[in-house]
Order: structure tokens, then sequence, then C-alpha cells
């Protein structure tokens, strides 16, 4: 039995309605409705009387049919009802998987891979876009592709870099991405609308604007500085008249000197501006990627990088790329 035909009759399973008729018999509708067909359900063994297990029973001992399936799925209520209809399975995200931190909920990558895996999925696999160098600011970016038995596919990318991970973390980058991209992918899949906390940089991600912080700077001395009183204030005295050449020329040189100094500043962070690592083409098909899942236009997305930035899309740098990029996806 090919790949095709096992993920058809998983399909059909799930739409048929199974009674039991006392412990370990059942009765299971067909498809169109019209038969029902017996299920013996052993400790060692399990039959049914349609003709598909007649036929691939006897070539294959542990071949089960859709009848058989349609009654492993369903959930069996306390004690025994005749010719009652069992409830099926309902796929659902465990509590345990879900943490309410400072009021808002977030779900573990584990707990979305269980629920991908209950509701059937058969593939998932991750491409590395992007190896994390000096030239792309060490950020990495992979894809994720997940496959479920129903025959969709979904994907999603994932990045990670020194600014969006945490210390201990910024040493698996590769690693920490594609954590990133197959959660959300799952959660795709999945249909979850909760982040997962993989996708976080810290939890001050989750405290967020709401909480006020106290200012790091200190006030200047220029603003808070108290004059002093008019009594403890030495009397000026006289000055002694002295040569014009020389108090005049000091200032010059200092000025002098300090038009060198903000020459060469503003040459090195020239030449620093020069040497900013620009957006990389992996950076850019990211970009492109979830502006389409997003629904937003090419003429949006310019807008949106002018708005933000303060420049076109072609001339982004590597980092605004990363905080734009984390803007689109967090805006799932």
């Amino acid at each position: 039995m090919t790949a095709k035909e096992i993920q058809k009759r998983n399909v059909k399973a799930n739409q048929l309605r199974v009674m039991q008729s006392e412990e370990g018999q059942f009765f299971v509708e067909s498809s169109k409705g019209k038969i029902l067909y017996n299920v013996a359900i052993g400790e060692n063994e399990k039959s049914c009387t349609c003709g598909d297990f007649a036929k691939n029973h006897k070539a294959d001992p542990a071949f089960v049919c859709k009848h058989i399936l349609a009654v492993e799925n369903s959930v069996p209520e306390d004690g025994i009802e005749s010719a009652k209809f069992l409830d099926k399975n309902t796929p659902k995200l465990k509590d345990s998987f879900v943490k309410d931190i400072k009021g808002k909920q977030f779900c573990l990558y584990a707990g979305v891979l269980d629920l991908a895996n209950q509701k059937g999925l058969l593939k998932l696999e991750v491409e590395l876009l992007q190896f994390p160098t000096k030239e792309n600011g060490n950020e990495a970016i992979c894809r994720a592709v997940a496959e479920g038995r129903n025959g969709k596919v979904f994907s999603d990318i994932g990045d990670a870099n020194p600014g969006n991970c945490t210390p201990l973390i910024a040493k698996h980058l590769i690693r920490m991405a594609s954590t990133r991209a197959k959660g959300r992918c799952l959660r795709d899949m999945c249909n979850i609308s909760i982040a997962c906390l993989e996708e976080l940089e810290s939890m001050d991600d989750v405290v967020g604007s709401g909480s006020a912080k106290k200012p790091t700077r200190k006030p200047t001395t220029a603003t808070n500085a108290k004059p002093k009183p008019a009594a403890a204030m030495p009397k000026p005295e006289a000055k002694k008249p002295a040569a014009p050449t020389e108090k005049t020329s000091q200032p010059a040189e200092k000025v002098n000197s300090k038009a060198k100094d903000s020459n060469g500043t503003k040459a090195q962070d020239s030449k620093a501006n020069q040497e900013t690592p620009a957006m990389s083409e992996a950076q850019q098909r990211a970009i492109y990627n979830l502006s389409r899942r997003r629904g937003i236009s090419v003429e949006d997305l310019g807008n949106l990088v002018m708005e933000d930035f303060g420049t076109t899309l072609e001339k982004l740098s590597s980092a605004n790329a990363s905080a734009f990029i984390r803007t689109l996806q967090q805006a799932a």
C-alpha cells in the first residue's frame, strides 16, 4: 500500500461513525452510511467483517482497515451502552505546555510539536538559508516545511542573531533559528495564535513597554547645580594687563585642535558607516516571503521601510533588515 493510499484511508477513518455494542465489539458505518461492519478489538487480535480486511489480512497479519482505525481513534465512555455513537479524539494543546507570564500566554515548542503529532504530522524539514558570519551580523536564517496527513503543507522562517538571543543561546544561533522556524511553521499548521517562548529575545519582550522604567542616565550638573551664595563668592581681583598676543594665540590653537578633532571624528564616523554590512540576499528573500504571507503589497512594503528606517528596502543594512524581519514575524 502506497503512502497516498494510507493517507487517504486515515482521512476516511476519521469521518466514520462508531457504535459500541458490548466490550470489545463495535459497529462502524460505511462511508455511505448504508452498511454496518462488525469490528472486534481484543488484546491480541483485531478483526473486521469488511472485504478490505478479509482481502489484505491474509497477506499481512498486521493490516488494519479504516473501520478498525475508526474504532481506535474513538474515545469510549465510562461503562458500556448499547449502540452508542462514540466521540472522536479531539487534538488539544495540553495545559502543561502553556505558560502565563505577566498576564500574557505563551506556548512551548514541545507543546506545539505534540499537538502537530496529534493532528497527523507526517514530515517536518528544516533548511539553512543563511549561515551566520561577520559580514551578515552573525545572523542565522532557517526555513521549516511541515506536511500533515491531510496533504496540506505549511512553511515559515526563523532568524537568530546575538541581538535577539540571550548570551547563552548566542553560541547556538543555527539551532535557535531552526527551533524558531519549526515553531512558527507548526503554529500555522495547528492554528495557534499565541507565540512560542523560544521566539522571544528575553523576558523583557514579555513585560513590554507597559512597565515604566527608571531613567538610567544621570542628570547633568548644569541643570541641577545650585548657585553659590553671593557672600561666599570671591571678589573679582583686578587683572594685570598681559600681552594680547599670548592670550589670543592660545584660544586660536585650541579652536584649531578642536576643529581637527571634529574633522577626524567625522571621518571616522563616515568610515564606520561605509563598513556597515548591507542586507544579505537571504534577508531580502525572507522579507519578501513574509510580506506575501501577510498580504502586504510591494508599494506598502516600501512605505513601511521608509517610515521605520528612512531609506529604501534595497539600501537596508543587515541589522535593520533583521529588525524589520522580526516586525513582520510578530505581525502574524
